[in-house]
């Protein structure tokens, strides 16, 4: 019964040349040229050769276990540890969780292999990749900037559902800017831009993708009048890019599935459960990311530009509508009529046009050449809630609660009723 021998494709190459040296066809000096190797190891060789056949020029520990395997007891232990504490954690968080909470040193390819015979991680089939045409990144940092809101069930289920609004710069894929809010609206992206300018000065321009937010949706109405927020992008002097696909804004897409994999854990490792304790573990969760996946931007410059003292961001950032007056001195603002009360006689404000704001904080104020108005509600009509898919969930909540909560009133016939 005939043996089958495994070999290398470098150690089949051999044979011709070791054939030849045993006959006497070359010298040990010129086989040492033809393969590379020192005379004395090819001296070796031909020993062995002449010993064992072509099984001589077979590798010594082809087939035995490593004395450098790392021992049963310790792998058991480590995949213990993973059941217990990082179950659903993949191989490259786990590495990194095991070497920086436990000091383990598994490689990364043998933890991956470990959890695969463990059941803990199913091996990937390869994809059938699309090929993009590549993009260049920026040359300076702030001269491009990604923004996309993400939401998810980041505290899984130990709180609600919500949004996460990424920043990341395009030229050093260093997160910007993070924020957790209920849902994905104009005021959010204003809160997020807003800290966002603060800490780094005003990009050349955000990258974004054609949500109503940034571009008008209704094309019957104005096609060309823009959002809140590009209105406020454009008295700021930064541009506003809209991506035609996700693959576009590939960064801000891929950070994304990352932060859903990575943030999620980190979270849960931490306990938080609420939006407000999330934000505030975010500045310390993002230091620790950059300094892993940030790269050198090509340009040394700093894009960003500080904000100028005319710029009030309070006033900036915040919705803004133009009405113009009646004559009574009045205008209709969200389902509600508003009457302005001033000291000037009526007939000089009759069909003025006036500017109506509404910060984060839902206070309206009215503004006519630059001076605030006072103003009282005269009346309230019936409310109806707009909301694109993204926010119906919360509006029907809203709806919900609202219902739960009423009350018929003292006179109502539902009171008096008797049989």
């Amino acid at each position: 019964m005939n043996k089958q021998l495994i070999m290398s494709i470098k150690e089949a190459d051999r044979i011709p040349t070791i054939q030849r040296l045993v006959k006497g066809n070359i010298t040990a000096k010129q086989a040492a040229q033809e393969l590379s190797l020192s005379i004395r190891h090819i001296r070796r060789l031909k020993k062995r050769f002449i010993r064992e056949g072509i099984k001589g020029l077979i590798h010594g520990n082809r087939g035995r276990k490593s004395n450098r395997r790392i021992p049963t007891k310790k792998v058991q232990s480590v995949i213990a540890l993973l059941r217990r504490k990082y179950d659903d954690f993949g191989p490259t968080l786990a590495y990194e969780k095991l070497t920086e909470c436990h000091q383990i040193t598994f490689s990364r390819e043998t933890l991956r292999k470990e959890m695969i015979k463990a059941g803990l991680w199913q091996a990937k089939k390869k994809k059938i990749l699309r090929v993009y045409q590549q993009r260049t990144r920026r040359g300076r940092e702030g001269e491009l900037v990604q923004v996309d809101g993400s939401p998810h069930a980041w505290f899984e289920n130990r709180g609600p559902k919500c949004n996460l609004l990424v920043y990341i710069d395009d030229a050093t894929g260093k997160l910007k800017q993070l924020l957790f809010t209920p849902s994905e609206t104009t005021a959010s992206y204003f809160q997020a831009t807003k800290e966002y300018i603060k800490k780094h000065g005003k990009p050349v321009a955000f990258y974004v993708d054609k949500h109503s937010i940034f571009k008008t949706s209704n094309n019957r109405i104005n096609p060309e009048k823009p959002t809140q927020f590009a209105r406020a992008m454009r008295e700021l002097g930064i541009g506003l890019i809209l991506a035609n696909t996700p693959q576009a804004k590939g960064r801000v897409e891929r950070v994304n599935r990352t932060l859903q994999d990575r943030l999620v854990k980190e979270l849960s490792l931490n306990n938080m459960a609420t939006i407000v304790g999330a934000n505030q573990y975010l500045p310390e969760y993002v230091k620790k990311f950059n300094q892993k996946f940030t790269v050198k931007a090509r340009k040394s410059q700093d894009a960003h530009k500080q904000i100028l003292p005319s710029e009030d961001l309070d006033k900036i950032l915040i919705k803004k509508y133009s009405r113009i007056l009646s004559k009574n001195l009045e205008l209709q603002y969200q389902n509600k009529t508003y009457q302005i009360k001033t000291d000037r006689p009526p007939y000089a404000m009759r069909h003025a046009p006036v500017m109506i704001t509404k910060d984060n904080h839902s206070k309206i104020r009215v503004y006519y050449k630059q001076g605030e108005l006072k103003f009282q509600v005269m009346a309230e009509t019936v409310k109806q809630i707009e909301a694109n898919a993204k926010e119906i969930n919360t509006a029907v909540e809203k709806l919900v609660q609202k219902r739960s909560h009423w009350q018929p009133d003292e006179d109502h016939p539902w009171r008096n009723f008797t049989i």
